[in-house]
C-alpha cells in the first residue's frame, strides 16, 4: 500500500474517471486513503421507481385477494356454525323423543340385547365344541 501512495495521489484517487456501476462514481477526499461515493443525478431512476410501483401494485392485488378469501372463509364458517347449531338442536330433540318413548314403552330393548348376546355365545360355544371333534 505504501508503494501505491507514493505514486502521486492516494490509492483511490485515480479511480474518479472510472465508474464502478452506472450512476456511481468515486473521487478522492483530501490526501487520505478514503473514498467518497457519489450517486450520479443523471442516472435514470424512473425505471426503478416504476418497477417498485409495479411491485407495490402486485402486493396490493395480493392483499385484496387475501381480504376476499378471508371474507369468504368467514361467511363459510358462519354458515357452518349455523348448520351445527341446527344439527345440535335436532339431535337434542330426537334424544328427548327417544327418552319419552323408552319411558312410555318400557326398556325392553336391554332385555332383547342380553338375550341376543346369550344366543350368540351359545351358538359360538356349540360350534367350537363340534369343530374340535
Amino acid at each position: 500500500m505504501s508503494a501505491n501512495s507514493n505514486r502521486g495521489g492516494s490509492f483511490y484517487g485515480d479511480a474518479a474517471p472510472y465508474r464502478s456501476r452506472e450512476g456511481l462514481s468515486t473521487r478522492a477526499v483530501g490526501a487520505s486513503d478514503e473514498i467518497q461515493l457519489r450517486i450520479d443525478p443523471m442516472m435514470d431512476m424512473d425505471d426503478e421507481i416504476n418497477g417498485l410501483r409495479g411491485q407495490v401494485r402486485k402486493m396490493k392485488n395480493v392483499a385484496e385477494e387475501i381480504g376476499t378469501e378471508v371474507k369468504f372463509q368467514k361467511d363459510f364458517l358462519g354458515e357452518l356454525q349455523m348448520t351445527m347449531i341446527k344439527a345440535q338442536a335436532g339431535v337434542k330433540n330426537n334424544l328427548r323423543r327417544l327418552n319419552k318413548s323408552i319411558i312410555r314403552d318400557g326398556s325392553n330393548h336391554i332385555v332383547h340385547v342380553v338375550v341376543f348376546a346369550l344366543i350368540c355365545f351359545t351358538v359360538v360355544y356349540f360350534w367350537s365344541k363340534m369343530s374340535r371333534k
